[in-house]
């Protein structure tokens, strides 16, 4: 695994796993049905910070078809819309909100998230891999 993609898994997926992973430590050490397990509002923040780190990364990074930049931050954007949407839904409340069916989209979501990400990251790798064998 390329050192970028390392640095990415550290620095981003496991900094954006920090909400999801405080979580399932509190609901292991409390008592049954004090505490939700699964929450919207921490894949929402894992998605935003994966799709943030790939707008940062995307713009810092030169050697790149501007085409496949611009795709790429115009997907980010679009999550983040649909994130803001979701957990503009989280606050609304369960009077209104099925928080069941708002936890399954945001779940889904970030693992599609994680997969955009992953990709942004490979293709990001193998072209400096590429870059310093040509040099």
């Amino acid at each position: 695994m390329g050192n970028k993609k390392i640095k990415w898994l550290i620095y981003t997926v496991l900094v954006g796993l920090i909400p999801i992973l405080s979580r399932l430590i509190v609901w292991l050490v409390t008592k049954e049905g004090s505490v939700n397990l699964l929450s919207p509002s921490d894949f929402v923040a894992f998605g935003l910070v994966l799709h943030i780190s790939n707008i940062n990364e995307i713009e810092h990074f030169s050697g790149i078809q501007k085409e496949w930049k611009t795709a790429q931050n115009g997907i980010s954007i679009a999550f983040i819309a649909f994130y803001s949407v979701l957990f503009a839904l989280t606050l609304i409340g369960k009077s209104i909100v099925d928080v069941n069916a708002i936890t399954i989209c945001t779940v889904v979501l970030s693992v599609v998230s994680f997969l955009i990400s992953y990709s942004v990251y490979d293709k990001l790798s193998k072209t400096l891999a590429c870059e310093g064998s040509v040099v």
